[in-house]
């Protein structure tokens, strides 16, 4: 059994296809923040593919971890000199298998800030991409507000110290290269967020702007922000996945990845200081990505909120056992076709009646082996940003909420922290505590979890909705999760 190493490429070639660049030879040209399964399933294998046929060369990746739980990352990609083993899994249960080099380096911020803080201010640093999770961008969810009070962001803004988030970092470097006379650096975000360009220059905007006001101005005036729309199931890894990998192509890897064949990135063309030739890696490289991104939001993401709770509350714990079952595949079409559909625009090349029905062959792909579990988790980050924006949109013009309304019931139901056989379920959630209390309380006081106006905004004030909402709330209570979306089918 060979450990994946440089040195080790050569043996493994007869097993699995492995770089055949000269990785010594890479420059790096990507800093990239929150190296996670979903990265390197995605902008690490398009770069990958690129350096195979010998283009992009000098955009190799130096990794970042910013929080603590991202040691062990740290301390793979260091034995694995940033190797790692990407395993696609077709619904037919055919795999296909490659190890990804365009990790060239990786730092962990919290053992040396001021070695993260340098790399970006060197000049073949051109741009730093993000996956920091939707709530990594630290403003409130119906306000769009920075949140400035924030402890971290307030330790970050006292003068000497050593920065501890990725704003605190990414800020300061821009700082010396606007001291060093170099250009900024691109920040590109691959977050899960509506805008997410917008969303990343409004946060670092307000961050540099409460650091140094001067300096707010600069980052505002100069630096670029491109929205993209990124998308690939990407499950979390299991022992499963690390022994079957040992098991077919004879490669001790601590840290694979495994993913469904399909991808996509829509990417707006907006970088400076020059970007990878991403088009020619399978990148739609667009003018304008919010057709593309608010179709994933609405329809996969906000798709994926419909089944999990309900879900997890009748008692599936993968996905594609759930998008299976005719009754949630049903719910979930009638979600899409009526509710999330009518809200958005056209979305050029994309037959949208042919993309809900792939969504759901995508999720019944039993051979990935996603959670219903990872679907539930931070769902205070997932919900307002998702599904919210359908409600509203089909308040204002008189469409229908039924079913976005019962899902946000159902994660309601799911927030109480016990399942219908009594057993517990462990909220995992930056707010789960007070998402719990308020949930528990729900059945005295019908509208205790929605009245959190930080989350919902005035929803609670809405008629249609408040009615809506409490008659599947009572459903789900008196009759349990299946028994609600069979009479949810038939309405």
């Amino acid at each position: 059994m060979l450990p994946l190493k440089t040195q080790n490429l050569p043996s493994l070639a007869a097993a699995l296809p492995v770089p055949e660049y000269d990785r010594d030879a890479l420059r790096t040209g990507i800093v990239h923040f929150g190296v996670g399964g979903f990265h390197r399933a995605h902008e690490a294998m398009y770069l990958d593919r690129l350096m195979a046929v010998g283009q992009a060369l000098d955009w190799a990746i130096c990794g970042v971890g910013v929080m603590p739980a991202d040691r062990r990352m740290a301390e793979v990609m260091r034995d694995q000199d940033g190797l790692y083993t990407l395993v696609v899994k077709a619904p037919d249960g055919t795999l296909e298998a490659r190890v990804i080099g365009a990790i060239k380096e990786y730092l962990f911020a919290p053992d040396d800030p001021e070695a993260v803080i340098e790399k970006m201010a060197s000049a073949e640093v051109r741009i730093v991409s993000l996956t920091i999770t939707e709530g990594g961008y630290n403003f409130n969810a119906v306000t769009g507000h920075f949140v400035a009070d924030n402890p971290d962001v307030q330790h970050d803004l006292q003068p000497g110290t050593a920065p501890r988030t990725t704003f605190g970092l990414i800020t300061a470097a821009l700082a010396r290269r606007r001291e060093r006379g170099l250009p900024p650096f691109t920040i590109m975000s691959c977050d899960n967020i509506q805008g997410n360009g917008h969303a990343a220059r409004r946060s670092f905007v307000a961050f540099a702007t409460l650091r140094d006001a001067e300096l707010g101005e600069w980052v505002e005036q100069h630096v670029a922000f491109p929205n993209s729309m990124v998308d690939r199931i990407t499950p979390v890894t299991t022992d499963d996945d690390r022994a079957e990998v040992r098991k077919r192509y004879g490669v001790a890897d601590a840290w694979p990845v495994v993913c469904e064949p399909f991808t996509q990135w829509a990417l707006e063309d907006a970088f400076p200081q020059g970007r990878p030739p991403f088009e020619e890696a399978g990148v739609q490289v667009v003018a304008d990505v919010e057709p593309y991104e608010l179709m994933k939001l609405r329809l996969l993401n906000a798709g994926h909120q419909a089944l999990c709770y309900f879900g997890y509350l009748a008692g599936y714990r993968l996905v594609h056992d759930v998008a299976q079952d005719p009754l949630f595949a049903r719910f979930l079409l009638a979600y899409m076709d009526r509710e999330a559909t009518p809200t958005l625009e056209p979305v050029p090349g994309i037959d949208l009646d042919a993309y809900r029905h792939q969504l759901i062959e995508r999720f019944s792909n039993d051979q990935v082996r996603d959670t219903v579990a990872r679907l539930c988790a931070e769902s205070s980050d997932r919900i307002p940003k998702w599904l919210l924006p359908v409600i509203r949109h089909n308040l204002d013009t008189g469409g229908e909420i039924l079913r976005s309304t019962a899902v946000v019931a159902s994660w309601a139901r799911y927030a109480e922290g016990v399942d219908e056989q009594g057993n517990p379920i462990e909220v995992v959630d930056r707010l789960g505590d007070r998402l719990t209390a308020a949930a528990r309380r729900q059945r005295e006081d019908p509208l205790a979890f929605i009245a959190d106006r930080d989350l919902f905004g005035a929803l609670v004030d809405n008629e249609r909705f408040v009615s809506t909402y409490r008659s599947v709330l009572s459903s789900l209570h008196l009759k349990g999760a299946r028994a609600t979306l069979e009479e949810l089918a038939g309405a």
